[in-house]
């Protein structure tokens, strides 16, 4: 089963798509037969109604062009929602803040060290996961007290990375 947050013009959606095809939105199972026409056409039956959909990604965002109307979609699968709660999620304004691994994997790389000052957005940590590099950002500016791994580092989920002030 694959889960992803899906917002659309704002509106959060949980959708969920098992393996044998069956779609669940926020709880309710949905009938869908999804095809894919040309680059950008897709066409979809939707509990027996048909739709056809001109779609376009722009700004890690999509485009979505149906029965008139203009949708701005953003997805997020479970992998980029753990890297959002952790890197921008809940963050505390002062006082010491420790920035923990979202997920198990290895430490391709320590881009800060101890004493240097950070500000919020900027990469401290590159972590493989999944055969895929994630980039730890500060939840808020401030200065690296101590970096509690190193490059070449397994770390499992939720170890403590960095620790800021």
């Amino acid at each position: 089963m694959a889960k992803y947050l899906t917002t659309v013009n704002g509106q959060t959606f949980e959708v969920e798509i098992e393996q044998d095809g069956r779609i669940t939105v926020n709880g309710t199972e949905r009938t869908i037969d999804f095809q894919h026409i040309t680059e950008a056409l897709y066409s979809a039956i939707i509990n027996n109604k048909s739709i056809e959909a001109l779609v376009e990604e722009r700004d890690n965002k999509y485009q979505v062009l149906m029965r008139g109307d203009q949708y701005e979609v953003e997805v997020l699968d479970e992998r980029e929602q753990r890297l959002m709660r952790s890197s921008s999620g809940f963050a505390v304004s002062q006082g010491e803040l420790s920035i923990r691994s979202p997920m198990p994997g290895l430490i391709v790389d320590v881009k800060v060290s101890a004493g240097q000052q950070v500000e919020k957005g900027m990469a401290l940590v590159v972590l493989e996961s999944m055969k895929m590099e994630n980039d730890i950002k500060a939840p808020r500016a401030g200065t690296v007290v101590r970096v509690h791994i190193a490059k070449g580092d397994s770390v499992e989920q939720n170890r403590v990375l960095i620790t800021l002030s």
